[in-house]
């Protein structure tokens, strides 16, 4: 049975340009894209038109909890520092979005989420049907879009990215409970399934703007490394950030069965009785447990070996970064690299 949500405007989109701006250089960067950003934002809004009314509903429910939409502006800061100004970008940065919100919708049926955003979820608001439904219109009227490009290449990055995204999604569930997980597998499914659709965000930039391959090879490497760092931030964040701020539920990774790094550096660091511990509660998910986790992974130093892994691939994009044409945009992206080591949220 479909459930009605609750939430104050069922048309309304966020405000533009959405990425949280932390600091003054954030804020720096995110000024450049301002204008691209309510240019993204008019998009969205005319393409989740639909005869059946629930797909705009639930939507625009997703989209409207905001989030910090970095896919988008990722390829619209790397169409700037390419000098590439037409409109496809924002059509393109609009794809992108959708295809991320798509797998949200999916990934919350699949975990069983509750709170996204500091709301409900839209399987919680709407019911799982509706949301698994709506996530497949997002990708069909995302594959819609693209061919509005006219480019082949565009259309197989996107394809492509969405292939190993969603394998990157079976995957993750395959090792699901698993306390074996290596680093090597969790970072096999982190670029799959969340640094994919960064790499290709940037690198479609690049192709919009007839680069080299050169350039494109580094945009694409940007992209990996960027949202490589995220999703390890992120996880860190799991077990180190404030429920409240971050709008999820703290501790949800470990219900859900998920073995991050935070936990794999733990085991490998931890006595035997923590490691006994730490596999019990993830095959198991049991979250009873969660402050003795969460103090294990701080005493071990799991969480600043994980930053400092986060670290790492910040580095990996900022050197990426460097090859792009010296510019305002370029400066952007190497703030946002750097910044992104500071989030909290």
């Amino acid at each position: 049975m479909l459930r009605a949500a609750s939430y104050n405007c069922r048309f309304c989109l966020p405000p533009a340009s959405t990425l949280a701006a932390n600091s003054p250089s954030t804020a720096a960067t995110l000024a450049l894209i301002a204008n691209d950003m309510r240019e993204v934002d008019e998009v969205i809004a005319s393409r989740l038109q639909s005869s059946v009314p629930l797909v705009g509903d639930v939507a625009r429910y997703i989209i409207s909890a905001g989030g910090k939409r970095l896919r988008p502006a990722l390829l619209l800061l790397v169409s700037g520092a390419l000098g590439y100004q037409g409109a496809q970008r924002f059509n393109l940065a609009a794809v992108v979005e959708f295809i991320h919100t798509a797998t949200l919708l999916h990934d919350d049926v699949v975990d069983e989420s509750t709170l996204r955003r500091g709301r409900a979820t839209a399987n919680e608001s709407f019911g799982n049907p509706a949301s698994v439904l709506v996530g497949d219109f997002l990708y069909s009227r995302a594959f819609q879009m693209m061919v509005d490009t006219g480019s082949l290449r565009v259309m197989q990055v996107l394809a492509d990215a969405t292939n190993v995204i969603a394998e990157g999604e079976v995957q993750q569930l395959m090792n699901t409970h698993d306390a074996s997980l290596d680093e090597a597998g969790y970072l096999n499914v982190i670029r799959s399934k969340t640094a994919k659709l960064f790499e290709a965000s940037a690198r479609l930039a690049a192709i919009l703007a007839g680069s080299t391959a050169e350039i494109e090879q580094a945009c694409a490497d940007y992209g990996q490394a960027l949202g490589t760092a995220f999703q390890v931030i992120d996880d860190v964040l799991d077990y180190d950030g404030d429920a409240q701020e971050m709008g999820k539920n703290l501790g949800d990774d470990l219900r859900e069965g998920k073995v991050t790094l935070p936990v794999i550096i733990a085991m490998q660091r931890g006595t035997a009785e923590q490691h006994e511990l730490l596999r019990n509660v993830i095959e198991t998910g049991s979250t009873d447990e969660l402050q003795r986790v969460a103090a294990i992974i701080r005493d071990t130093g799991a969480l600043s070996a994980t930053r400092d892994a986060a670290a790492a691939q910040a580095r990996l994009a900022m050197d990426a970064a460097a090859k792009l044409p010296t510019n305002s945009y370029t400066e952007g992206l190497l703030q946002l690299a750097a910044q992104l080591l500071e989030r909290r949220t």
